[in-house]
């Protein structure tokens, strides 16, 4: 189950994070749809994240090889942590903002492109700001949080080779 998470999870960032990264230069009229697919897979990764950390918590992965290292340990569970609570803060964040900004997930935005979701709140400019440049650099933050992750995959499997990518695929 767990690799069905990771799975998923992979899926999901692959389409949320170059959506968000081009949103402000796509063209108007193609817009919206750029954000309701951000949005969508956003919002199914926080549910995703959700489910992933139950099943991680009451089933917990088997430990790492001994002859890992303690510092490799331990960058291994601090990446791990940041990208779980970035998998979940973001699109608590993405959506806040986009309340917040005046845009619900709502008509042209709606999740998954036909669910509206309430709208929770009044537009607040100064707060959309604030928690859009967090969301921004949140999401900064989980590029090289994934640029870290698959750098140690590369090395764990290209260098030390000790079977660490056997765990996930």
């Amino acid at each position: 189950m767990a690799k069905w998470f990771h799975w998923i999870t992979v899926a999901l960032l692959a389409v949320a994070v170059p959506f968000g990264l081009v949103i402000e230069h796509i063209k108007e009229d193609a817009k919206m749809t750029f954000y309701m697919v951000h949005e969508s897979a956003g919002l199914t990764l926080f549910f995703v994240a959700l489910a992933r950390l139950a099943w991680r918590l009451g089933n917990p992965p088997p430990p790492l090889p001994e002859s890992i290292p303690r510092p490799l340990r331990t960058a291994a569970a601090a990446v791990h942590h940041s990208l779980y609570a970035l998998l979940i803060l973001q699109p608590i964040g993405g959506f806040i903002a986009t309340n917040a900004w005046g845009f619900p997930q709502q008509g042209a935005t709606a999740y998954l492109g036909f669910i509206d979701l309430p709208k929770f709140m009044e537009t607040n400019e100064g707060l959309a700001g604030i928690v859009g440049t967090a969301h921004t650099i949140g999401g900064w933050a989980i590029v090289v949080l994934l640029v870290l992750h698959i750098g140690a995959v590369i090395f764990h499997q290209a260098v030390r080779r000790d079977g660490t990518l056997l765990r996930m695929v």
